[in-house]
């Protein structure tokens, strides 16, 4: 399952930082992004439609360009399988254990 969620940065905000819990995808919606990431020697320019994949446990450090942006944050699981838990008594009631 992912998660999909919308911001708007005001071009006057200051750079915010954000730490990425599960691998992600940032996509530009609208305007102009400057997103960096700790450890990474370039900077990024996105503008509409353009997106970047970022790692678990990365930092990334996000502002708007001139006119102000919108950006989507699409994060998933991990891809970890996973497995029905056998022993759940409701399972049993259910006949499926």
């Amino acid at each position: 399952m992912r998660e999909v969620r919308i911001f708007e940065l005001e071009h006057d905000e200051p750079a915010a930082a954000w730490r990425v819990a599960r691998p992600s995808t940032f996509k530009v919606i609208s305007g102009e992004i400057w997103l960096t990431v700790q450890g990474d020697s370039e900077d990024h320019w996105l503008a509409t439609g353009q997106s970047i994949e970022l790692p678990r446990n990365a930092v990334a450090w996000i502002s708007a360009g001139r006119a102000g942006a919108r950006f989507a944050w699409a994060s998933g699981s991990d891809k970890s399988i996973v497995r029905p838990v056998r022993s759940l008594p409701v399972l049993r009631w259910l006949g499926v254990a």
